[in-house]
């Protein structure tokens, strides 16, 4: 990837928006609804009777929203949870929903403390942009996007990368200093060949598939970023209206 530009198909096709109104927040529930309740058919739509797929976490989460700029629409979106040292327990949906007991890391979130980190979640594109082989079935697009082929290497290869960078972007902006993640560990080996080091801090479990939790640090994301990826975080970051700072 040492000589691939990512900015120039990535600025003609899609804008990530930092939901910082309400109004576009609930752009970002509503297109979780579209892809939680009616797509993919994980939530019940019952239970969201205003067409906003939303929960306890978010309240206390940055979202963010990925608009594909030749329709103009909403194409995908993610949140932060942030934390904060009075955070009341379970203070993000890892810690809600995972066994404690199955950490078996020093990068755990039950050994650092609150208010220094936040959890990547609710990663959502929408069905059309969930095309490829294998992909409609995962709200992400699945991993096997991240095998750069010379033809993908001409445009944006995943666009599920750049909301994953979004994310990792408000939370350096906010000053944390890592992030967590629930994934499959093969989409974390598929980052690991892109230049975005997670570290498994956990035992996987059968969740919709192998999951398991994953961290990054500030520190971490810096030293193995690449040239091309480091440049699209620039470049969302920019699209944003927030600053990094690799210290």
């Amino acid at each position: 990837m040492s000589d691939t530009d990512l900015v120039t198909p990535y600025r003609e096709y899609f804008q990530i928006l930092f939901a910082t109104t309400e109004e576009l927040r609930q752009r970002a529930y509503a297109l979780r609804y579209q892809v939680y309740c009616s797509e993919l058919g994980w939530e019940d739509p019952a239970n969201f009777p205003n067409g906003l797929e939303k929960d306890e976490f978010d309240d206390a989460s940055l979202h963010c929203i990925l608009v594909h700029r030749p329709s103009g629409t909403d194409a995908g979106t993610v949140r932060l949870v942030t934390t904060q040292p009075t955070s009341p327990e379970p203070c993000l949906p890892l810690l809600a929903h995972y066994d404690r007991q199955l950490f078996d890391s020093e990068q755990s979130p039950l050994k650092i403390p609150k208010g220094t980190y936040g959890e990547i979640s609710r990663l959502a594109l929408t069905e059309r942009f969930r095309r490829r082989p294998g992909e409609r079935d995962t709200p992400d697009g699945g991993p096997d996007v991240f095998q750069w082929s010379q033809t993908e290497r001409r445009r944006f290869p995943h666009i599920a990368l750049g909301l994953y960078l979004a994310a990792a972007t408000v939370g350096l902006s906010q000053g944390l200093n890592a992030v967590y993640a629930m994934m499959e560990p093969r989409l974390a080996r598929h980052l690991h060949f892109g230049g975005i080091f997670f570290n498994q801090v956990g035992q996987a479990i059968e969740f919709r598939g192998q999951r398991a939790p994953f961290y990054l640090s500030r520190a971490m994301l810096f030293q193995h970023l690449g040239s091309p990826l480091r440049a699209l975080l620039d470049a969302i970051a920019e699209d944003l209206g927030v600053e990094l700072a690799e210290r």
